[in-house]
């Protein structure tokens, strides 16, 4: 299969930013918090004084930078560690987001190129009662989602997860976009080292801030011996790279891919045009589309004539000069609820191994072999689904319910089992085969929402994409929302307390075994047997409870099941779920698989444009 981007329906990423503004909504109005000195804090930066949680028994200190920020020279370079201040800091706030298109205004572009801030969450102690040595706390680092190219740190309150679990939580910001990644010789020229020459500078910036958790955690009572990746998505995304990534070997101790995938980029396809793909933006392309925004070109090969007329010095020049907004003007046509695609985890062959990722992980040596965790939800492209499938009804392009419910789930469950394919299956296969028995999966499937209006949320959205972080995080008061998300609060508290347990285990010890309190069902390695039982399903006691599964799917199972499944009614409705897959996965193209039992599948070339990625 080839290794190229993962890709959603446009507006998959405005259900997504809509689904978690119910969460920022509970708390955007609260006033600005009160310093606390018993959170005052000694870096090596200097000292910061954080504030207590009002909701948890914990403190937050926000917008600690973590490197100099990437601006000017230090635009497409490797982060540079941050500047020392003097006297007492205070660390009450979220920095600005890193530059994005706004997904409640897609003609408006916020953030900031100063961006490489993180907020740490850490239980409530008076600074002398910090835990020192053996007694220090395991760091779980949050890497958050939004197809690489929308989010920040400010919309994950991690101060639950870290008071109940008794964890140091923080939660980073990276660049994002054209500004996280982008590859090109002329960028290459005048590089000074092998990380400012690599185009990953997003992946860098996790590594930054992973370093920076080494050096100065401690301080916070975070054990810098002791440190898990955890991220959504995007996140998962960004988890796996990190374990494939040599740079960032000892930086982190355990890992946790949830709704991820694997995929990296040849530099080749990084940096090329879209003449052969229309989906392959690479930077070429981009300088081209720049250029003819410009003026400077009247045509698509006048453009690649100048380009070639170019210096190295004169590219670097003209990109660098483009102001931020200007930069990404060229993918506002392609955006969806703020999110855009460009090239990402880039196969430099320094920060991201050049080969294959599932090849990498199935190589003992080929990866960061760390306790790891993947999984992803049921029904994930039901988030993305209901603003788009024939089977959803909409008014002025808001769903409003289901039209047809059997067609409308088995587009959640195609979606779903193609990405558990991708983010779980295969990589935690791939890893096994390497002898590794600290692997873990598992399966998202609470479905139970309640109604809004007389929109039934569980019928919509189901075990969608991006639910689980609710439980996660414990993200279960929402407010004059709650009911309208869940149907049954106690169950879904006593689900959310369970997910927290194993997570929080996992962290302490690199094994989720049965949860921190060693009361729940023991989650089992992978299994490497066929016929072995391989991933956790986490449901509430109504829908099956916590229960080991066993049925793995790699891409091509998928696509059978598909072909046979005797619930389609008739090749256009096969044709049409087939074709959804593709359209959100990279995984395959058309091509790859031109017909199903009658062949009706394949009715000439079809042009698939670049869509946003997750």
């Amino acid at each position: 299969m080839p290794a190229s981007p993962h890709h959603v329906r446009p507006r998959g990423a405005a259900a997504l930013s809509t689904l978690f503004a119910l969460v920022v909504a509970c708390s955007g109005d609260a006033p600005p918090p009160a310093p606390d000195a018993s959170s005052t804090r000694a870096l090596s930066q200097g000292e910061v004084v954080g504030f207590a949680h009002p909701d948890f028994a914990a403190h937050a200190w926000k917008g600690l930078p973590f490197a100099a920020p990437p601006t000017g020279e230090l635009r497409w370079r490797a982060p540079r560690p941050p500047a020392s201040w003097t006297g007492v800091r205070e660390a009450l706030a979220s920095a600005s987001e890193c530059v994005q298109y706004d997904p409640a205004d897609p003609d408006d572009v916020i953030g900031s190129e100063d961006c490489l801030y993180l907020d740490v969450y850490a239980p409530r102690l008076a600074r002398d009662a910090v835990p020192t040595g053996d007694a220090r706390l395991p760091v779980m680092v949050w890497i958050h989602g939004g197809g690489n190219s929308i989010g920040g740190a400010a919309m994950y309150d991690a101060a639950r997860l870290a008071a109940e679990g008794d964890v140091v939580v923080v939660a980073i910001q990276y660049r994002l976009g054209v500004l996280g990644w982008l590859s090109h010789p002329a960028l290459r020229a005048g590089a000074a080292t092998p990380d400012d020459a690599s185009g990953n500078y997003g992946t860098l910036d996790a590594i930054r801030a992973l370093e920076w958790v080494r050096d100065e955690i401690a301080s916070f009572g975070g054990d810098p011996g002791n440190v898990t990746i955890f991220g959504e998505s995007a996140g998962g995304i960004d988890v796996f790279a990190l374990l494939l990534s040599p740079r960032a070997k000892g930086l982190f101790h355990r890992a946790i891919a949830q709704s991820g995938v694997v995929v990296s980029t040849p530099r080749a396809e990084a940096e090329g045009y879209a003449d052969a793909n229309p989906r392959q933006v690479g930077s070429n392309e981009m300088l081209l589309r720049w250029l003819l925004e410009d003026g400077l070109a009247t045509s698509r090969d006048d453009a690649k004539a100048r380009i070639a007329a170019m210096s190295p010095a004169e590219i670097e020049s003209y990109l660098r000069a483009k102001s931020a907004p200007e930069l990404l003007s060229i993918f506002r046509d392609g955006i969806g609820g703020g999110m855009y695609y460009v090239p990402q985890i880039i196969r430099d062959g320094h920060v991201v191994p050049d080969v294959e990722p599932l090849e990498a992980f199935a190589r003992p040596d080929g990866h960061n072999a760390v306790p790891t965790i993947a999984g992803t939800n049921r029904e994930e492209t039901k988030l993305f689904a209901m603003m788009g499938s024939p089977n959803v009804r909409r008014v002025f392009g808001m769903p409003v319910g289901v039209r047809d419910t059997e067609a409308f789930d088995l587009e959640g469950e195609y979606g779903g089992l193609l990405w558990k394919a991708q983010g779980a299956d295969q990589p935690l296969t791939a890893m096994r085969s390497a002898g590794r028995d600290d692997v873990y999966g598992y399966r998202f499937d609470w479905d139970e929402e309640g109604t809004l209006l007389w929109v039934d949320l569980g019928e919509l959205l189901g075990a969608s994409h991006a639910v689980e972080m609710l439980f996660v995080f414990g993200f279960t008061d929402l407010g004059r929302y709650t009911d309208n998300v869940f149907a049954d609060l106690p169950s879904a508290e006593r689900l959310s307390r369970q997910m927290r347990s194993y997570w929080t285990h996992f962290a302490r010890t690199g094994a989720p075994g049965r949860g921190a309190d060693g009361d729940l069902p023991p989650w089992k390695p992978w299994g490497a047997d066929a016929d072995a039982e391989k991933y956790l399903v986490f449901d509430s006691a109504a829908g099956g409870g916590l229960r080991m599964e066993g049925d793995a799917v790699d891409v091509d199972d998928v696509v059978a099941r598909l072909a046979a499944d005797p619930r389609v009614t008739g090749a256009e409705q096969r044709c049409a779920l087939f074709r959804g897959l593709v359209e959100w996965s990279g995984a395959f193209e058309p091509e790859d698989y031109a017909a199903f039992e009658d062949g009706a599948c394949r009715t000439g070339p079809r042009e698939v444009p670049a869509l946003p990625g997750l």
